[in-house]
């Protein structure tokens, strides 16, 4: 049972006394001083304004509205340069690097540890009702909303059940709500381009990408234009220079001038559906992006530059060191919970301050500009974890959140690629909230996905996969999105939805040689683990079912996969052709039916015998003395 509000705030209180918790300075003689411990419980979210302009930071919330429980990952390496820096490092070493204690509840936000008794005590974290509650205290205690930005840095409007039945529309008025002034994106292009450009024009603050482009055969057509102006002219930001969206914006602050920039995730092309974004180009773009920091300095004079990114941490760090101008990066992609800035330093001999402020709504963060005479002297950088059990729910959002769930499914939603299964028959006429509600089975083990290789919940996924389809191995994209549920907890639609809902869930089954499957897993673990940013595309390790394989991080391409064996021990063959199933292709849609309601049914069938028999972990060599992993349980060598 998870602490009431009184007994999480005293826990927090003597967090706060102890100089563990982030801006609070309230000291206690003991444990026992009532006065002293309801004025520390006071102060958990209290942030004075330290300088003259507060940035608000959200990213990764993945259509998160209610709270949840989401584990932090317990592998994340670094190799080559990102060795043993931040983000990855994990567990124990990471409290260490960050200067908090153990078994406190900044350890349980920060960490995977002791995750599911944890998490039993302090409750749920994020809920946007809960987390427009924290950016209220905030902008009051910098004095005003009109001394704050609140930026957004993507995967807004991607990652539950209501956001993919209402195409991201759900989420547009969530943010509204939230006031969130700027964003940027990444899966908000795997819906339809006229569904992005529909869902831009209800935003009420401004989206930006410097490093999106419109194709050259798509300006000179009539169909992209027409679905323009159909959108107000949004999706056209500069015909001249090809720009579909706003590079740049300049926000008066307190009386400053800020300049943010925009950066979506540039290899969206790579890693999502094209056919859903036909006439939009992605990339880094780092020329484009110092001419216009270089324009931004000469032209607007402004008091600091930023950059609202869905890079990833590792390449807004490889970044901030080669682009001379910038003040600060607030990250996303990579749902990194750091909380502190990293400093980098520029070509220019400034200091970029890159930060990443998590995922799933369970952080805000919070940076204070200091400046002087027009001038930026200094930041001061905190990421405040979002306890649902401490922070009031803001009753106009969750009456927004309450109203959504008494939606009903209808034949207007679009669940696949494939026109004749857009909608399911069995959810017409029913609620968003009953589908969601629908209770499947009782997890016997902690379920959750984040880490480089492969989380509990990933062996369900792969498990239904091969009941489904009738194979030898199954796989699934190693993606970082998805709520975590506790041993003993309902598994419910909504969880399975977490973990699934996207916009080409088609399931297949297709026929794969020994040889081809370690090209594929050699390809994978090279984008994971190659050593320059730039070329890696975000996301994990692909999850394997029915199959175990040894991986060698360090090693080079074509040399980190071995040993691969069926889960009978028998090795595959170079030759031989294996039965995979699989989900989410990105170049062909499926025969099979939709991820979810693979996931549900095995569920369904498997309530009365939910404990795994065995993860697929694979086998790790090298890499026992990392910093980004700890409690592995797989073998290591």
């Amino acid at each position: 049972m998870s602490l009431n509000r009184r007994e999480f705030l005293h826990v927090m209180s003597m967090a706060a006394a102890a100089g563990m918790l982030p801006g609070t300075a309230s000291a206690m003689s003991s444990g026992t001083d009532k006065a002293a411990a309801a004025k520390a419980s006071a102060e958990i979210y209290n942030q004075p304004m330290k300088g003259k302009v507060r940035l608000l930071h959200i990213t990764d919330t993945h259509a998160q509205l209610k709270p949840i429980y989401f584990r932090e990952p317990n592998v994340n390496l670094g190799t080559g340069p990102a060795f043993g820096k931040l983000p990855h490092v994990v567990g124990e070493k990471l409290l260490k690097e960050i200067g908090v204690q153990a078994n406190t509840p900044l350890a349980h936000a920060f960490t995977y540890m002791n995750f599911q008794d944890a998490s039993e005590q302090y409750g749920k974290v994020g809920g946007f009702a809960h987390v427009k509650t924290l950016l209220d205290k905030l902008r009051e205690q910098a004095g005003g909303q009109d001394n704050t930005l609140t930026m957004d840095g993507g995967d807004l409007w991607h990652g539950s059940g209501t956001a993919l039945w209402t195409r991201g529309g759900d989420m547009v008025e969530a943010s509204n709500l939230l006031g969130v002034d700027i964003m940027t994106g990444h899966w908000e292009f795997t819906y339809k381009e006229d569904e992005v450009l529909r869902n831009l024009n209800n935003f009420k603050g401004e989206f930006l990408a410097q490093n999106i482009r419109i194709k050259e055969d798509s300006l000179f057509g009539d169909a992209y234009l027409e679905m323009v102006e159909a959108h107000n002219g949004t999706g056209l930001y500069s015909e001249d220079e090809a720009r579909a969206f706003k590079p740049y914006t300049i926000k008066v602050v307190n009386g400053e001038r800020i300049a943010v920039v925009g950066q979506a995730f540039p290899r969206t092309a790579n890693a999502n559906p094209q056919a859903n974004f036909p006439d939009w180009s992605f990339g880094l773009r780092e020329d484009a992006l110092q001419e216009t920091v270089d324009k931004i300095r000469e032209q607007e004079k402004p008091a600091a530059i930023v950059m609202i990114s869905h890079n990833g941490m590792d390449v807004d760090i490889k970044m901030a060191s080669r682009i001379s101008g910038l003040d600060a990066i607030f990250g996303g992609h990579t749902h990194d919970g750091i909380p502190k800035t990293t400093p980098v330093k520029t070509p220019e001999g400034g200091v970029c301050h890159v930060t990443n402020a998590g995922s799933n709504g369970k952080f805000v963060g919070c940076m204070d500009l200091d400046i002087q005479n027009g001038k930026l002297k200094g930041v001061d950088y905190k990421l405040l974890p979002v306890f649902s059990n401490i922070l009031d729910a803001d009753q106009e959002v969750q009456t927004f959140i309450d109203h959504l769930y008494t939606r009903k499914y209808d034949t207007n939603i679009i669940e696949s690629r494939d026109p004749s299964r857009a909608y399911s028959k069995e959810r017409l006429g029913k609620t968003y909230g009953e589908i969601l509600n629908e209770e499947l089975a009782v997890a016997e083990d902690t379920l959750y996905r984040r880490g480089n290789f492969m989380g509990t919940w990933d062996q369900i996924i792969v498990n239904s996969l091969r009941e489904e389809h009738d194979a030898q191995i199954a796989m699934s994209a190693g993606v970082r999105w998805g709520t975590s549920v506790l041993a003993g907890e309902m598994i419910t639609m909504e969880r399975v939805m977490d973990e699934t809902s996207m916009t080409y869930g088609e399931t297949y089954k297709s026929e794969v040689t020994g040889a081809q499957m370690k090209d594929i897993l050699e390809g994978i673990c090279e984008n994971l683990f190659q050593k320059d940013p730039y070329l890696q595309s975000g996301g994990d390790m692909v999850r394997l079912g029915g199959m175990d394989y040894t991986c060698e991080p360090n090693a080079s391409l074509g040399n980190r996969i071995s040993d691969m064996r069926l889960d009978d021990g028998t090795p595959l063959e170079a030759n031989k052709t294996y039965s995979v199933a699989g989900w989410a292709q990105v170049e062909a849609v499926g025969d099979g039916r939709l991820m979810w309601d693979v996931a549900a049914d095995y569920l369904r069938r498997n309530k009365n015998d939910m404990k795994l028999k065995k993860v697929n972990h694979p086998k790790l060599k090298g890499v026992k003395n990392n910093p980004g992993i700890e409690n592995y349980p797989g073998e290591m060598a």
